[in-house]
């Protein structure tokens, strides 16, 4: 990939919906939500404070993450839609 995000932002895919419900009902495409959960792919070096110190960002490539239904901004590249968020738009990193 050739994003670098800067600052406190965060590069992320959507991780894909189930297309099945528990009790086997097939759910359309265009009747699911979007996802709210995704694989951070690149993060930026921090947020940078007023004295001119660099707060580092708390996730890493490759967590997997929770965050608002309508965070971030997509992007499109090399066929693949990605979103670009701040650090702040994250609300939980999923535990394996």
């Amino acid at each position: 990939m050739n994003l670098r995000p800067l600052h406190d932002r965060v590069i992320i895919k959507r991780l894909d919906n189930e297309t099945k419900t528990a009790s086997g009902i097939v759910i359309p495409e265009n009747a699911a939500e979007k996802p709210d959960q995704g694989e951070v792919l690149a993060v930026g070096e921090g947020k940078r404070t007023d004295d001119g110190k660099v707060h580092p960002v708390a996730v890493k490539v490759g967590d997997r993450v929770i965050f608002g239904k309508y965070s971030g901004q997509t992007v499109k590249v090399d066929g693949s839609e990605l979103l670009v968020m701040r650090e702040d738009d994250i609300m939980a990193v999923v535990q394996k």
